[in-house]
């Protein structure tokens, strides 16, 4: 997926939930408007916290988390989350798509997003991945769009960062 030979991609274990949050809190922090939640709330959550969203406790797959590594060093992680609720648990939400800076531009985000995809696609009965995207962030739609994601809607002022708006756009991939 990767064609770094270096970095291996896979899911997170709880072991891992201490390097995840340190990555998030970065992420957070430098980039405000690429995400939903805010780095200061989020800085004071303690790892353990993220521990539901590795899905440990749901076999039916299709609720992960993903962390692209080298070694010992979290390069960037990006998850699917899923709702448990018969309705609507054919569909699964991309969320947190994150890379270090250094790391950028050499195909990293490219390999966590086709490993979600994979993923997800091995999960019993889903059927839909969604996901949203700020507006004007450009290079990340055009992964997404790349992948076969396509732009369904806009949800307007969707995030408020210091009396400034920011919209999102809301996309989707059939599996």
């Amino acid at each position: 997926m990767n064609a770094d030979p270096t970095v291996a991609v896979r899911r997170l274990r709880p072991e891992d939930l201490a390097d995840y949050k340190a990555l998030r809190d970065a992420q957070l922090a430098a980039h405000p408007d690429a995400f939903t939640s805010d780095a200061a709330a989020e800085a004071t959550r303690p790892a353990a916290s993220y521990l539901g969203r590795l899905g440990l406790d749901r076999p039916e797959g299709g609720h992960f988390l993903l962390g692209a590594w080298r070694g010992a060093l979290l390069l960037g992680a990006f998850g699917c989350e899923r709702d448990p609720r018969r309705k609507v648990r054919h569909i699964g939400h991309l969320i947190g798509m994150m890379v270090r800076a250094e790391e950028r531009g050499h195909g990293l985000g490219r390999a966590l997003l086709a490993a979600v995809i994979a993923e997800a696609r091995r999960a019993d009965g889903l059927e839909l991945l969604t996901l949203s995207v700020t507006a004007g962030n450009v290079p990340a739609e055009r992964l997404y769009a790349g992948a076969g994601f396509v732009r369904y809607g806009s949800l307007q002022r969707a995030i408020r960062i210091d009396g400034r708006y920011h919209d999102k756009h809301l996309m989707s991939l059939s599996l």
